[in-house]
């Protein structure tokens, strides 16, 4: 999968992500959020946690190369693999609970951070491994 977007798109990515966390939490302090509008607000950080994780998933890397496309390729198979594997688990929670009422309605999100947090280890363990194979030599 080739890379769409320019490099700063990654740490603009993060920081997005981090305003979607602690942006709900600032409006609450300030008396922003109701019971009228927190459906609203939970929602558009959903909504920013996507993304800011599309623009990491998609941004380019530093020296991108086609080993760096060979790892978001694998990332977005094992965040697949896992996504489908949490949602199970959760599932079967919710039946061993009698939980009737509760729905997951986050999945996509969830596959974005695991797809996220995937590519980030690859990027990593491929950073590492090229620095032992240059020192063995």
């Amino acid at each position: 999968m080739k890379a769409l977007l320019p490099v700063y798109c990654r740490p603009l990515g993060y920081c997005i992500i981090a305003l979607a966390l602690f942006l709900p939490f600032l409006m609450v302090m300030m008396g922003r959020v109701t019971d009228a509008n927190l459906l609203f607000y939970k929602e558009c950080s959903k909504l920013l946690m996507m993304l800011g994780a599309l623009m990491i998933i998609f941004a380019l890397t530093k020296n991108e190369c086609k080993e760096v496309e060979a790892i978001r390729n694998k990332a977005t198979r094992n965040a697949m693999f896992l996504t489908v594997f949490f949602i199970f688990g959760n599932m079967l929670y919710r039946v061993a609970q009698g939980d009737l009422m509760s729905v997951d309605s986050s999945s996509f999100l969830i596959f974005l951070i695991i797809n996220v947090l995937c590519l980030e280890f690859g990027i990593k363990k491929a950073t590492v491994d090229r620095l032992f194979k240059r020192n063995n030599r």
